[in-house]
């Protein structure tokens, strides 16, 4: 299946709500005035675009009505799209990785975030490149979290590190970092226990990972990358903005945008906390998690142009 393909179904759901929110609104309206784009932001806001996105892409199809440019909701749409795909690809990098090398990525995030599956799947696609990586049991707190990393492992050929529950998780990912070298991995994917904010014991333990794995490698983990649940809506913000600031994450996953109609959180989180989306979760398959295009997710978001009207 091509990638875009991949994006337009995770995102169906969506764009067909976007579609006909916006085919409704613009119809039959032959002057286009402030109650229309006012109903404009708000189907945005519905969405999960946020407030400032969605009141810049309504300012600017504002200002191009005004000057005549636009006729139609086709439009609309089109114009949306391309203001989009512009704010977040302002925002957009490539994932860092080590000059030569193991590439260590540490995964973090709030329970049913995604992290263990996003670990997983990022070894499914790295392996499918015809890259050797390895995958670090670090939830030692939680059985079933090592379990389904070493399905994931038999899944992808991909090495595990684990130990038995409640051991120490920064000693875990030591001998994972040691072992990854050892073997030759060019990908280290540690997965974390989910965790609150405010769980002071677990946020400690989490930056005790942090200084076992750079007394190994001072330049590693490479990335931080925060899983957030998309199909949670902008709650996805609030979790983001405390995480952001205790946990040092580098970028963000966003995970499970095919569940929800309101799969344009990605704007409102990138807008509000200004870090990069490296993977998206489009659905349950391991192809599904892909790396972040704003060009193709932009244009899936808005791609339902033929909805009844």
């Amino acid at each position: 299946m091509a990638i875009f393909d991949t994006f337009k179904r995770g995102l169906m759901k969506t764009a067909v709500a976007l579609g006909r929110g916006i085919g409704g609104l613009f119809a039959d309206v032959k002057t286009w005035d402030d109650a229309a784009f006012r109903k404009l932001e708000k189907e945005l806001i519905l969405a999960d675009f946020g407030v400032t996105a969605s009141r810049k892409i309504v300012e600017n199809l504002r200002d191009r009505y005004q000057q005549g440019k636009l006729s139609g909701a086709d439009d609309i749409l089109q114009v949306a799209q391309a203001d989009l795909c512009a704010m977040l690809a302002a925002g957009t990098r490539p994932m860092h990785t080590a000059p030569e090398g193991l590439t260590v990525v540490l995964m973090v995030g709030v329970n049913g975030s995604g992290k263990t599956t996003t670990a997983g799947k990022l070894a499914s696609l790295w392996t499918a490149r015809g890259k050797k990586v390895t995958l670090a049991a670090c939830d030692t707190f939680r059985a079933a979290a090592a379990e389904q990393l070493k399905l994931w492992g038999e899944r992808t050929g991909s090495q595990v590190v684990a130990s038995n529950p409640g051991a120490d998780a920064a000693a875990v990912a030591f001998d994972a970092v040691s072992s990854a070298l050892a073997r030759g991995s060019d990908y280290l994917v540690i997965d974390t226990a989910g965790r609150q904010h405010n769980q002071k014991g677990l946020m400690e333990e989490l930056a005790k990972i942090r200084r076992i794995i750079r007394k190994r490698m001072p330049d590693a983990p490479h990335e931080t990358l925060l899983t957030l649940d998309a199909s949670i809506g902008t709650n996805a913000i609030a979790q983001a903005r405390e995480f952001a600031a205790v946990s040092g994450a580098s970028a963000l996953v966003l995970t499970k945008l095919d569940g929800t109609g309101k799969g344009g959180a990605a704007a409102a989180v990138q807008d509000e906390f200004k870090l990069p989306i490296l993977f998206v979760g489009l659905g349950e398959t391991p192809g599904d998690l892909q790396p972040f295009s704003p060009e193709l997710y932009s244009e899936a978001i808005f791609s339902c142009k033929d909805v009844n009207r």
